[in-house]
């Protein structure tokens, strides 16, 4: 048996032995220039501490996204959360529902391109006119659509103008047409189904870098200086065509995209290609961040969301404080009582001192989360009801400290 356990950033504690033979050795290893350790459940209880472990080196120099610059984004489910936040926020979202490209593919139908096969189609076809000789395209009622010329220029024009594409990438799992490679947006009409030529298949890591490199290189071609990022959704297989389970099957979808965005990105460093980590941020942050294992609460989403404008983004007014989103998102994920939100905006004193005394048998460290918010509150209300309690319990040095 041989166990290293990292007891600090320069020592390590390597157990040589079996049972109680055990012997103990200890050694310093020569680590690089970048080593990064696995936090603790408590640095990830803060918004600090989703900055610093989660989004780290993976943000740009300085947020560069304004009310002006032009916003392509789509790609699987999850990239509809993004389009409506970011429309919602006044952003310039060329691919929100009511702007001037309603009728390309990519608004009509833009969140069910859930594999990189079928985003890497809508950027052949619409910038070096490819047409596939099957319908491979089909809408959310199972209607097809065709190559049309003139949605054909809508995207091409869209393409052409943007200054930021965000991709969201869905599942590796693809159907195809056997005899032509063709891979369809989803699985096969019902009505349209010839098992003898249309087959299902996960794709593999390679296919998948391959195709967002030529994503790349296709951008490239018309918007040398846009900035790209990729997005993986965190949303789940809603069910696998795999003789496996589906939780199963959705673990290896997402690691096989996942794996090939990191390449994509490593392979290409000057190339203004990003991740953004809203798939880390829902599976490790927080603790029960669902509905039904399919939808993400939506104050989750607004975090996320909040916490993509703090990076990324610049020229308009905060909808809330990052403070209040996190706390909004712990209580939705379970991390902290509900109703603690609602007792902090309505200054409920009674609900608040209950919360306090029972965190107080603990290590204080989700209370942390609900004095920021609190100080803020108190700070918009300092003749309230929670400012008084709080020069109380925290004596008042604390709370002038914190403005």
């Amino acid at each position: 048996m041989r166990r290293i356990v990292m007891d600090d950033p320069s020592n390590s504690r390597v157990d040589l032995g079996k049972g109680k033979s055990a012997q103990k050795a200890h050694h310093t290893w020569f680590r690089g220039d970048h080593c990064n350790y696995i936090p603790k459940d408590s640095d990830l209880l803060t918004v600090d501490g989703v900055k610093r472990f989660v989004i780290g080196s993976l943000a740009p120099e300085k947020p560069c996204i304004d009310p002006q610059t032009k916003i392509v984004a789509f790609g699987s489910c999850f990239a509809a959360n993004i389009t409506k936040w970011l429309s919602r926020r006044k952003f310039n979202v060329l691919t929100s529902k009511d702007g001037d490209s309603a009728e390309t593919y990519l608004v009509r139908c833009g969140e069910g391109m859930v594999n990189s096969f079928v985003i890497r189609q809508q950027f052949e076809w619409a910038l070096t006119g490819k047409v596939f000789s099957e319908p491979l395209w089909h809408g959310y009622d199972a209607e097809e659509f065709g190559y049309d010329e003139q949605i054909r220029n809508l995207t091409q024009k869209l393409f052409s103008s943007a200054d930021v594409f965000i991709i969201t990438l869905g599942l590796s799992e693809i159907w195809y047409d056997e005899v032509t490679g063709g891979v369809f947006w989803r699985a096969v009409p019902q009505d349209k189904h010839d098992p003898s030529r249309h087959k299902f298949r996960v794709s593999s890591v390679d296919e998948n870098r391959d195709n967002l490199i030529a994503i790349v290189k296709l951008i490239r071609q018309v918007r040398p200086e846009a900035k790209i990022i990729f997005t993986l959704s965190p949303i789940p297989l809603v069910a696998t065509f795999r003789d496996a389970p589906c939780i199963v099957a959705n673990s290896v979808s997402k690691a096989i995209l996942r794996t090939a965005v990191d390449e994509v990105i490593r392979s290409m460093p000057s190339d203004e290609i990003y991740y953004w980590p809203s798939y880390e941020i829902v599976r490790e942050v927080f603790w029960s961040p669902w509905r039904e294992r399919r939808h993400v609460e939506d104050a989750v989403l607004d975090f996320i969301m909040m916490m993509f404008e703090e990076v990324w983004c610049t020229g308009t007014e905060a909808r809330m404080s990052l403070t209040q989103a996190w706390v909004n998102a712990c209580a939705a994920s379970k991390m902290i009582p509900r109703v603690l939100p609602d007792a902090i905006e309505k200054q409920k004193i009674a609900r608040l001192e209950t919360f306090f005394l029972r965190d107080e048998r603990r290590d204080g460290i989700a209370a942390g989360m609900i004095v920021d918010r609190m100080r803020e509150v108190a700070k918009a209300d300092p003749t309230g009801p929670l400012a008084r309690w709080m020069d109380q319990k925290f004596g008042r040095t604390d709370f002038v400290a914190a403005e």
